[in-house]
């Protein structure tokens, strides 16, 4: 896996005002949480976190954090557990972090990519179907693949690839169902061809407006008599 790094500094600064002051300044709040220790707050740059949400993946993404504390520094692995937007705007408000030891098995993510062209694409007209993005994995930290690739060349319509037709590492364990389907090629949407009315043939209408036409034209029968009638009796 693509070895990623960020800085980060200790912080002191807690509460709802602190926090908002530190985000003013160009920092994003952050809170690293390590098993039988107490959780430890940090700040990162928010810039240097937006260049990295551009180059990778980050949520469950596996990082060297080094934290920076006055004088001295320490790398530590970790997972980006959660990162928090804000709702209105869209910009990161806050992470999440859980420290992992290189020597034991950790869970995490992979992203699922597809590679090649499905015949069943390229010739048939179908469209590729990609249902799973991701697979739950159990790994060192060490072992853990940056993407799972699954060649679709071989599609057809019609056929799919579940996750147990995907080769994975050694010494990676599959967490996921074996029989989710991964990818599917459908075939094409039929288009409704509109039919055309025969020469000569009158076009039916519905009978429920064919009904009230009559009995609009039986009324304005109807009141055509009454004037009659009313005309007579003025003579």
């Amino acid at each position: 896996m693509e070895e990623i790094i960020l800085n980060a500094e200790t912080r002191d600064e807690v509460g709802r005002g602190r926090t908002k002051s530190l985000r003013d300044q160009g920092f994003i709040p952050a809170v690293i949480y390590r098993s039988g220790k107490e959780a430890q707050s940090l700040k990162v740059s928010g810039s240097l976190l937006i260049k990295l949400l551009h180059q990778h993946r980050l949520e469950n993404a596996l990082l060297h954090l080094k934290i920076k504390n006055k004088e001295k520094e320490a790398t530590k692995l970790c997972l980006v557990k959660e990162i928090q937007y804000d709702p209105v705007h869209g910009n990161v408000i806050h992470l999440d972090f859980n420290e992992v030891s290189m020597t034991d098995n950790i869970k995490i993510k992979v992203p699922v990519t597809a590679k090649g062209e499905a015949p069943g694409v390229k010739h048939d007209g179908g469209s590729l179907d990609h249902i799973l993005w991701e697979i739950e994995v159990e790994c060192l930290p060490a072992d853990i693949p940056s993407e799972i690739e699954v060649d679709i060349s071989g599609l057809k319509i019609g056929d799919s690839i579940h996750i147990k037709d995907i080769k994975f590492p050694p010494k990676v364990k599959v967490l996921d169902d074996q029989e989710d389907v991964v990818l599917h090629v459908v075939a094409p949407m039929k288009e409704e061809v509109p039919v055309e009315a025969v020469e000569g043939e009158e076009k039916k209408e519905p009978e429920v407006i064919k009904e009230k036409k009559e009995v609009a034209a039986e009324g304005a029968e109807g009141g055509k008599e009454k004037e009659k009638e009313k005309e007579k009796e003025k003579k």
